[in-house]
């Protein structure tokens, strides 16, 4: 089942990725409505034509117009959501969402969700360091990837609605993963890299600095201003594979340390040469 333009989608937290989300499928030429705990980001929403109409109180007269849901909440307050609202939703709809953890997510939904209503996990990766509708912008998908994270108990057509979304969106690249790849590959390209870029800007007092520094500094602690409440979340539903991405990070700074301490310079010469050959896959 392809996405087309009547199907209704309502997006459930009109923020950052809420809005660029809804930016993109109001601009197909879809009927978006949304969900949001704040008036005043439903109303910035209506008025800059993101949304077609919106609410801060969640109804069963609502909700139950909508052919997809697209949630862009945090993890535990989308589970929340289902547990107490799911009863709003229509038979045969079908779910998504943007949660930067999927094995969790699965988890919980699979003993609560009702059957006659499809979740398919979805992962943009895309994002700014600011938030709120009013940063929100299209623009961000299209250098960006998208993971769509089937089970085995997805529908094709539960795919198809993904895949649709991120046709729609104009994302680079659209890949399936396994949920359990996904948590692994992402506690090592954005769990581990925040934890890096955190404990980076932590180790020194820096506020000095600012007049010295260059644009490696720059870049590399460009994610450390974090949203905490978010991200200590992510870390804690993903901790097993963080963790393991930690050692793995861990154990091959020890062993650039332990080069340099030891003056061998063949095997710091050797571990650049590693590095410089691995980041050119990025360049592509």
């Amino acid at each position: 089942m392809s996405l087309n333009k009547n199907n209704k989608i309502l997006i459930v937290g009109l923020g950052l990725l809420g809005g660029s989300y809804a930016e993109a499928l109001s601009d197909k030429g879809f009927e978006v409505g949304a969900l949001d705990v704040k008036e005043s980001s439903i109303e910035y929403g209506i008025s800059h034509k993101l949304i077609s109409h919106g609410q801060v109180e969640v109804t069963k007269e609502y909700v139950s117009k909508f052919d997809v849901i697209i949630f862009c909440l945090y993890p535990k307050l989308f589970i929340e959501w289902i547990r107490e609202y799911q009863s709003f939703i229509k038979p045969n709809t079908i779910i998504t969402d943007v949660t930067g953890v999927k094995k969790w997510v699965i988890e919980e939904l699979d003993g609560i969700l009702r059957e006659d209503v499809e979740y398919i996990g979805a992962h943009p990766m895309a994002g700014k360091e600011v938030y709120g509708v009013e940063n929100s912008s299209k623009a961000m998908f299209k250098p960006a990837n998208y993971i769509i994270t089937p089970t085995s108990k997805s529908s094709s057509s539960a795919v198809e609605v993904a895949r649709s979304i991120g046709e729609l969106l104009e994302f680079k690249t659209i890949v399936e993963l396994t949920p359990e790849v996904h948590d692994e590959m992402i506690g090592f390209l954005s769990q581990l890299t925040h934890c890096i870029a955190v404990s980076l800007m932590t180790c020194k007092e820096s506020e000095h600095l600012v007049s010295y520094t260059g644009d490696s500094f720059r870049d590399l602690t460009r994610i450390a201003k974090i949203n905490e409440n978010l991200w200590s979340e992510l870390f804690i539903l993903n901790k097993e594979e963080l963790i393991n991405q930690m050692d793995l990070f861990l154990e091959q700074f020890t062993n650039l340390k332990e080069a340099i301490n030891n003056n061998d310079l063949d095997k710091m010469k050797e571990i650049m040469r590693l590095s410089t050959k691995r980041r050119s896959y990025f360049d592509k």
